[in-house]
C-alpha cells in the first residue's frame, strides 16, 4: 500500500505513528486501559502482534506487553538522545513503540511500549471471521 493510499486508509495519528514514528501523547490511547479478551494487529496490514493474555498496566501511559505473538522487528533508536529499542511490525515496517528492559521479573523483564495508534483489536470472538483462528488455542 503507497503513502497515499495509507492516508485515506488510517486517521492523521496513525499515519504519524505507524509512517512517521510519532508517539500519541500518554494516557490518550484507545488500548491505555482496555482488557478484553483478543488479538492486537498492526493497523495497517492486520498481521498479528500481541495477544490480550500478555497485556498488563505498567502505568506508563501506553498499552504494555510482557512479549509479542510474533511479527516484530526490533532496531537501536538514538533519535532525541536516548538509546532504545524501537518496535516495527515485520511485514509493513510500521513504526509500533518501544522495548524496555524494566517490566515484571516473572514475566521475562521487558516491557514493549506500544502506541494504540498502531494497534486495531480483535476481539476473541470475532478471530474465526477474521482469519485468525489458528491462535485460540495456541494463545488462550
Amino acid at each position: 500500500m503507497d503513502k497515499n493510499e495509507l492516508r485515506d486508509k488510517l486517521t492523521k495519528e496513525q499515519f504519524e505513528v505507524t509512517q512517521n514514528a510519532a508517539t500519541e501523547a500518554p494516557f490518550s490511547g484507545e488500548y491505555d486501559d482496555f482488557y478484553k479478551k483478543g488479538i492486537y494487529v498492526d493497523i495497517v496490514d492486520e498481521t498479528p502482534l500481541f495477544s490480550s493474555e500478555d497485556k498488563y498496566d505498567a502505568g506508563c501511559g501506553w498499552p504494555s506487553f510482557y512479549k509479542p505473538i510474533e511479527n516484530i522487528v526490533e532496531k537501536r533508536d538514538s533519535s532525541f538522545g536516548m538509546e532504545r529499542v524501537e518496535v516495527r511490525s515485520k511485514k509493513a515496517n510500521s513504526h509500533l513503540g518501544h522495548v524496555f528492559t524494566d517490566g515484571p521479573q516473572e514475566k521475562g523483564g521487558l516491557r514493549y511500549c506500544i502506541n494504540s495508534a498502531s494497534l486495531k483489536f480483535i476481539p476473541y470472538d470475532k478471530l474465526d471471521e477474521n482469519g485468525l483462528s489458528e491462535y485460540k488455542n495456541k494463545l488462550f
